[in-house]
C-alpha cells in the first residue's frame, strides 16, 4: 500500500536519521557486519562496521532522502540530496544523487552510488 511503508523503506529512514545526527553506533545497528559502502569521496569500499566507521569520520556529511524507489531483489534506490564538507568544514559535494542499497535479512549488506535517472522517464 502507499501510505504504509515497507519495512525496508522504514529501516533506511532510521539509518539516515542516525547518520545525519552523526550517532554512528545506530546506523552501523541498521547494517549486515560485513556491510560494503562506497567511500564516495575517496575511492574504493569500506567493508565492515570498523572501516565504515573510520570513514565517516573523514567527512561531515548531511544526506536527505527526498523519494524511496523499491526495485527487484531486495534493492532500493533513494534519492538524496547531499552536502558534504571536509572536516575542515570546506563544501565537497552538494546536489541530487542516487543511493542504492542491498537489504537482507532486515540489514543494510550494501550500498551503491548511483547517478539519478533523467526526471523525464516517469515517476
Amino acid at each position: 500500500m502507499p501510505d504504509q511503508p515497507s519495512p525496508d523503506v522504514e529501516l533506511l529512514r532510521a539509518a539516515y536519521a542516525a547518520f545525519n545526527a552523526r550517532d554512528i553506533d545506530a546506523a552501523l545497528a541498521t547494517m549486515a557486519p560485513d556491510v560494503a559502502w562506497p567511500k564516495a569521496f575517496k575511492g574504493g569500499l569500506a567493508r565492515g562496521h570498523q572501516e565504515v566507521r573510520a570513514y565517516w569520520t573523514e567527512i561531515d556529511p548531511h544526506v536527505e532522502p527526498t523519494s524511496f524507489h523499491p526495485e527487484a531483489a531486495g534493492r532500493i534506490l533513494v534519492h538524496v540530496h547531499q552536502l558534504v564538507r571536509d572536516m575542515a568544514g570546506n563544501v565537497v559535494a552538494d546536489g541530487h544523487v542516487g543511493h542504492r542499497f542491498t537489504i537482507e535479512s532486515g540489514l543494510i549488506r550494501a550500498m551503491e552510488v548511483s547517478p539519478l535517472p533523467p526526471p523525464d522517464q516517469g515517476a
